[in-house]
């Protein structure tokens, strides 16, 4: 059945709709999971699936769903489509909120057609993929998979001191299912590339195969304060230069290789702080990705090694803790070929690709079949108010997620 295209102006005016909601004082957008500002995102979105006339349920860790289940589809598994609306910090509009409201779109342009689905079609936003107020981050579709016990999760301590599960009763969002109630047939996430390829080779899609292995981890060094003048160079136990140390050994290590890993230190303190003392203690991140789980551990061995060499050398106390691990993902191959099959159908310029970002579909590929597909990001910025895919791009993706899923609710 040809079920024609999406409506364009509702999809995107629900983007930038959303987009206003959880501005600061500054005029950034700030959405962090389960705050007063997430709250109203989330009662805008329950508000159009309402419209929609679907089903709403809502799981213990506030993982929201919109279920489109006509008589047509029967007691079978239901197609899941969705992503997440939390943000990070002065955020830009598309990455996850992309991905819920195009779910959303097909779900209401199959409905207008008169489609006939063989199975339930769902829309899920999860809980917490940021990661920025509660670690780790896709903890909605981590739980829900049963990676990570739900008691645990609701536990969690925010770096605000707010604790997950009190924050989602305050807010009006910890429902009654259970996570995992409903075990997806298939699973496909759109979202926008959150990097430089697409935009670049003058790509319109991306058919996502394969998804980079995460190590979050952070580090502790301990060594003595002391006067930044008085001390000699040679009797210093100092904190931050150890720290110093593995930024740099990190940074060219990677770029001495020709594997695509990557590494990033993203958060640094030193004690006390001030300008004139040798810093006491040094608390920083190490974020290591790579599509490879062999070369990842490579990674994270070379990372121990050194910080045991740093710990003799420096004469400084080194403490990890594992902030979140996860394994590299491949995608299901039949998903991936439909992609690539609808998008050329629709004129569109389409290449395989692997996505540097960890999102749902990630978890989600534990219980069930699932894909990606990616619309370009100009300059590849994303996280940042700068983030932009253009209009033509977010209207070719969503018609592109509207043919995958004609054909796999088809049967």
């Amino acid at each position: 059945m040809n079920t024609g295209s999406i409506t364009a102006r509702r999809l995107l005016g629900r983007i930038h709709e959303l987009g206003d909601i959880g501005r600061d004082e500054a005029g950034r957008l700030v959405r962090l999971a389960a705050s007063d500002t997430e709250k109203l995102g989330r009662d805008r979105l329950l508000a159009w699936l309402r419209e929609a006339g679907l089903q709403i349920a809502i799981d213990r860790i506030g993982n929201i769903f919109g279920i489109w289940a006509p008589e047509s589809a029967g007691g079978n598994a239901a197609l899941m489509l969705g992503s997440h609306i939390d943000t990070v910090i002065n955020a830009g509009i598309y990455d996850g909120c992309y991905g819920v409201l195009a779910g959303l779109e097909v779900i209401e342009t199959l409905k207008s057609a008169g489609f006939q689905p063989a199975r339930p079609v769902v829309v899920a936003a999860f809980t917490n993929e940021e990661g920025v107020r509660f670690a780790p981050d896709m903890m909605g579709s981590l739980v829900y998979t049963g990676s990570l016990a739900v008691d645990e999760a609701l536990a969690t301590i925010g770096t605000d001191g707010a604790v997950l599960g009190a924050e989602l009763e305050r807010i009006g969002y910890a429902g009654a299912m259970e996570p995992g109630f409903l075990i997806p047939h298939a699973y496909i996430e759109l979202h926008i590339e959150q990097g430089p390829v697409l935009a670049r080779e003058g790509q319109s899609i991306g058919a996502v195969t394969d998804l980079q292995g995460i190590s979050w981890q952070k580090v502790t060094v301990a060594g003595d304060a002391n006067h930044a003048g008085t001390t000699p160079m040679s009797m210093r136990r100092d904190a931050g230069h150890a720290a110093a140390r593995v930024v740099t050994f990190l940074r060219e290590r990677v770029r001495a290789s020709n594997a695509p890993t990557v590494a990033t230190v993203g958060c640094m303190a030193f004690e006390p702080n001030a300008i004139n003392v040798i810093p006491s203690r040094a608390t920083f991140t190490v974020d290591l990705r790579d599509p490879d789980e062999a070369r990842l551990q490579g990674e994270e061995a070379a990372l121990a090694d050194f910080l045991q060499r740093i710990a003799a050398e420096e004469q400084v106390e080194v403490h990890v803790e594992r902030l979140a691990r996860f394994q590299p993902v491949r995608f299901d191959s039949n998903i991936v070929t439909l992609i690539e099959k609808t998008a050329q159908a629709r004129g569109l310029a389409c290449r395989r690709m692997i996505s540097g970002a960890g999102h749902d579909a990630q978890m989600i590929a534990r219980i069930a079949p699932s894909a990606m597909i990616f619309v370009p990001s100009i300059g590849g910025i994303s996280h940042n108010p700068r983030e932009h895919t253009p209009e033509a791009d977010l209207i070719a993706g969503a018609n592109v997620l509207l043919d995958v899923v004609t054909s796999l609710a088809s049967h």
